[in-house]
């Protein structure tokens, strides 16, 4: 039975873990995650949500019981797999919303911040318990978490094992928004206005920040300037320019 089911609608896509009774993120979870991803990156979508089956978490880690016989060799394996399938999600052409509903834990965390940006519902919870169990959050999440909110911040939430709720997650500055309603919804809400633009520009606007974020700032800015300068050379380019002249909508070229 499929742990990650992939729905279409009017080129958002909406991949949705189920893994009951949490959602963990055991090796086969994560392995049909990562054929999904292969499935989108060169698909016509548009806008991928990111959300847990149920009513009870997004993700709350990954599967404990897999942690038992690691050692060395393997346990770096285990971070290897996981990061990569990670980064995969960061590197997709086309934007990528987390909508957290509940408990966004250990690997499930690590999975919201490897999205570009997280909407969650005001009764969501996050950590990272991993050094209550003697490990360190493996899959992204001391290197991402740092470069978000901050060094200081980011220890203080690994080194605590402590979780947080959602107030304070907005106020860390690790999501961008808080609702009351669905975090399905608002993600399909933002989904719907990033379709309407020029599916080029955004994604070379976020390569061009993935890219810059680690380098020095003059290094960034000449990527900005590369990706620019590519994206002068595109129909979509002639189409937005000529169509705010003419003051219509433009009709930009789909995937």
């Amino acid at each position: 039975m499929s742990k990650i089911h992939l729905r279409t609608e009017d080129r958002i896509a909406f991949i949705t873990i189920d893994a009951p009774p949490v959602n963990a993120l055991n090796e086969e979870v994560l392995h049909q995650l990562s054929i999904t991803l292969d499935d989108i990156i060169n698909s016509e979508i548009d806008v991928v949500i990111i959300s847990g089956a149920g009513d009870k978490a997004f993700v709350a880690g990954a599967d404990i019981r897999e942690f038992s016989t690691l050692n060395k060799e393997t346990g770096e394996e285990l971070c290897k797999r996981g990061q990569s399938i990670f980064t995969k999600i960061e590197r997709l052409p086309q934007p990528v919303i987390a909508a957290i509903d509940g408990f966004a834990l250990g690997g499930g965390f690590e999975l919201a911040l490897a999205c570009d940006f997280r909407i969650a519902s005001s009764r969501s919870t996050f950590g990272f318990p991993e050094v209550k169990l003697g490990i360190l959050p493996g899959y992204g999440g001391t290197q991402r978490l740092a470069r978000l909110i901050g060094i200081g911040k980011a220890k203080q939430i690994i080194f605590s094992g402590e979780f947080f709720a959602a107030e304070e997650a907005f106020k860390f500055g690790l999501i961008e928004e808080i609702t009351d309603e669905s975090p399905i919804e608002k993600a399909k809400d933002w989904a719907e206005k990033i379709k309407q633009r020029g599916p080029l520009a955004v994604e070379f606007a976020k390569k061009a920040i993935n890219t810059g974020i680690d380098l020095p700032l003059e290094e960034g800015l000449e990527w900005e300037a590369r990706f620019f300068g590519e994206l002068c050379e595109t129909a979509d380019k002639n189409e937005g320019v000529t169509a705010f002249l003419e003051k219509r909508q433009p009709k930009f070229l789909k995937r």
